[in-house]
């Protein structure tokens, strides 16, 4: 009887690392769809994967227009997997040339004032 218990937790587990590993892989293709809009958008973009600690990792995006933004996925194994199903360069660090192709506007320029000098707010 034990030993049989001991097989039915083994296959349950084994149920349970499946439905982990087909969500982790629904979450990375719908996460590669989002960059792949970007792309399209912004002609092209390269990307940067950060560590967030338990919440996960930030994907950062710069298109070739300089536009940029930025998506959350719960893993930084998800996060690699939607950054190489998009099919985008990856850089290790956010600096240098890579940080040179971000262009900001006079949203994030008063937004950044507003809030650290008390420059205008945003209305």
């Amino acid at each position: 009887m034990a030993d049989t218990q001991q097989v039915d937790e083994q296959a349950n587990e084994q149920v349970d690392d499946g439905k982990q590993a087909a969500r982790a892989e629904r979450k990375a293709a719908k996460l590669a769809k989002e960059i792949g809009a970007f792309v399209r958008e912004h002609g092209g973009a390269e990307g940067q994967v950060a560590h967030l600690g338990q919440k996960g990792a930030r994907i950062v995006l710069v298109g070739e227009d300089g536009g940029w933004g930025d998506l959350v996925a719960p893993t930084h194994a998800i996060a690699l997997s939607a950054v190489e199903k998009a099919g985008i360069t990856v850089h290790e660090d956010f600096d240098g040339e890579f940080a040179a192709k971000v262009r900001t506007g006079p949203y994030e320029w008063t937004r950044m004032a507003g809030i650290q000098i008390g420059g205008p707010k945003n209305a």
